[in-house]
């Protein structure tokens, strides 16, 4: 990896402001100009020392892609090649797309982001403390239900609650998972209506044609393969619940269409977007969050203040998939990619420096 260092330390001391005719021109959210051919570069070398089968990546520019690539392999012990095709899992990127389509739930006034949701549906699965009766959809979307990330990370295997709802933070995909059902519930469906729900609100509108929280045969047909340290795994994704916090497959240019939609204020309107994108959750100097830069939490994205802007941010890692998306909303710019590598987030920090920090 220093080996690696020094190569971006390197590229990162000059611009090289030549464009070859043909190619799109690259800008970074500061609005300079990065070269197609130092990306190319950057990328290659990045996903060898990160072993990265396959890539997925787009830009988007003044809300618009400016460059897509799809690099390496989908299935290396087959020898099959990323496509434009490709599907990748989007690990916990479902959580702010799904923060957008419950804020069309809000729109209708089928839902109150401060009603308790056991008043539209009691779950049993934490029944057994009446705190959750305090639970609420503004708390699901900025993680302070109190609810783990996974019940099945502990031994006992039951949901529980480790601080009193809406007292502080902590990362939980059991909230979505519940909120999820609320909103079948309101829409009197199960997890397959709620996708046609999803298809209808969101992607159709958006022209997202492969991005599904409920997998058909086309998307399980083109999904890449899954890799941890080089090593193919066995997937364990299912597709029998909708899997509002785990569960959106998809690749970097259907993706993008949803970021542009949400930097060109789509499908919601302005009150919506404000509530989407208030900080909920301050993070203290000293806390790990904010020692990163992740100093707010809103209704589904992390907030990250950098010496470039502030971005609205979101990564996502299920085994064998790794994904991370940012976006800066004043300047319509974005960064999304999909690999079928493992816990290679660091990859996402570099490819941002690598971006900016000219």
């Amino acid at each position: 990896m220093k080996r690696y260092f020094f190569y971006v330390a390197l590229m990162l001391s000059y611009v090289v402001p030549l464009v070859l005719p043909g190619q799109a021109l690259i800008k970074n959210a500061q609005g300079q100009e990065v070269t197609p051919q130092d990306l190319e570069s950057f990328l290659a070398i990045a996903m060898e020392d990160f072993d990265m089968p396959g890539l997925s990546l787009a830009i988007i520019n003044d809300g618009q892609v400016v460059y897509h690539t799809v690099k390496g392999m989908s299935d290396r012990e087959n020898e099959q090649a990323v496509n434009e095709q490709t599907i990748f899992e989007g690990a916990s990127l479902s959580k702010p797309l799904f923060a957008h389509f419950v804020m069309t739930f809000v729109e209708e006034g089928k839902l109150n982001l401060d009603r308790p949701l056991y008043e539209y549906l009691p779950y049993e699965d934490i029944a057994h403390d009446e705190r959750y009766k305090q639970i609420t959809a503004r708390m699901v979307l900025c993680h302070t239900t109190g609810f783990p990330n996974w019940r099945t990370d502990y031994p006992a295997q039951q949901l529980f609650i480790q601080f009193e709802p809406g007292s502080s933070w902590h990362y939980s995909g059991e909230g979505y998972q519940y909120l999820a059902l609320v909103l079948a519930k309101l829409a009197k469906t199960d997890a397959k209506g709620l996708e046609a729900l999803f298809q209808e609100r969101i992607a159709a509108p958006l022209g997202m044609t492969h991005t599904r929280f409920i997998q058909d045969s086309i998307n399980l047909t083109r999904k890449a393969t899954p890799y941890k340290e080089g090593v193919k795994l066995k997937s364990s994704f299912t597709n029998k619940a909708f899997g509002a916090a785990y569960g959106v497959h998809t690749e970097a240019q259907d993706f993008s269409k949803w970021l542009i939609g949400v930097l060109n204020g789509a499908l919601l309107t302005e009150e919506s977007y404000a509530l989407l994108f208030e900080d909920q959750v301050s993070f203290p100097e000293d806390s790990e969050n904010a020692q990163t830069g992740n100093t707010h939490w809103t209704l589904g994205f992390s907030k990250f203040n950098s010496p470039f802007g502030t971005f609205y941010t979101h990564g996502g890692n299920n085994p064998g998939f790794t994904s991370a998306f940012g976006i800066q909303r004043a300047q319509k710019w974005g960064v999304v990619y999909f690999t079928n590598a493992n816990q290679v987030s660091e990859f996402g920090f570099e490819l941002f420096a690598f971006l900016h920090e000219q």
